[in-house]
């Protein structure tokens, strides 16, 4: 699928929504290992950006965003519309990282 017919509009520019075919979704669970902890502490002490958990939020994002084009083509999905994400701490350091939207074929006006 190509990344550019996925979008937080519910409609894209130059298409028509020729069949929605629901909501589809990416969810990735992850927690943070003891190593990165404390490497984080470490950055923590001398301010700005904690990188280690910044690569960390941005890998989770990307897998599940992957994993909701996954759901969408295994539908016949061409695009994704209202496209959003969730986060929610399950217990502490154990995240779950929602990517979701709506599958829709589109075609070229």
């Amino acid at each position: 699928m190509d990344h550019s017919l996925v979008t937080t509009n519910f409609q894209l520019d130059g298409y028509r929504i020729v069949k929605n075919l629901g909501v589809v979704r990416g969810i990735i669970v992850r927690s943070r290992s003891v190593i990165g902890n404390i490497g984080a502490g470490l950055q923590i002490l001398f301010g700005g950006n904690i990188t280690l958990y910044s690569d960390l939020c941005e890998k989770t994002r990307r897998d599940s965003f992957e994993l909701m084009i996954q759901h969408a083509q295994q539908l016949g999905a061409n695009a994704v519309i209202g496209f959003r994400y969730d986060a929610t701490e399950i217990m502490g350091g154990v995240t779950e990282v929602l990517a979701y939207g709506t599958a829709c074929v589109v075609e070229k006006i």
